[in-house]
């Protein structure tokens, strides 16, 4: 991933996000030499209290691969300065059961030279069944 130079923070966070599903959950390939093109080695991300570390983030992409249809990533804001960045974004998926969802993600990151991220801190909630859109449940 490259660093933020040439673009807005928004679409650094929906680009990161986007290619780290299409590389890490919808390939074939073994996740983790994917995943190291995202995350620094010593990644530690905390997301609603629950701490994961390299081998944390690679269990959830294996979960992912079996459940995961599909998914986009909508940033409403976004702003970074000094390896540090913050974003305000929804998740809007279709898993292979049950109905589309979409979740309102707050993050907080620190970014190595390369844009990868170290260090991440997310507070999510899952949105009312109004906020997914009717053409996400029709696909």
């Amino acid at each position: 991933m490259k660093p933020l130079e040439g673009t807005t923070p928004e679409q650094f966070v929906a680009d990161f996000f986007t290619s780290y599903v299409q590389d890490v959950v919808h390939s074939g390939d073994d996740p983790g030499p994917l995943a190291d093109r995202y995350y620094a080695p010593d990644i530690v991300q905390i997301s609603d209290g629950m701490e994961l570390d390299r081998e944390g983030l690679l269990a959830h992409a294996r979960t992912l691969r079996k459940n995961l249809l599909d998914c986009r990533f909508e940033v409403h804001e976004a702003l970074a300065a000094e390896g540090r960045i913050a974003a305000r974004f929804t998740i809007h998926a279709r898993m292979r059961k049950g109905p589309a969802v979409a979740r309102e993600v707050h993050m907080f990151g620190e970014l190595t030279p390369e844009g990868r991220l170290r260090r991440v801190t997310q507070l999510s909630r899952t949105l009312p069944a109004t906020a997914v859109r009717p053409e996400q449940e029709q696909r």
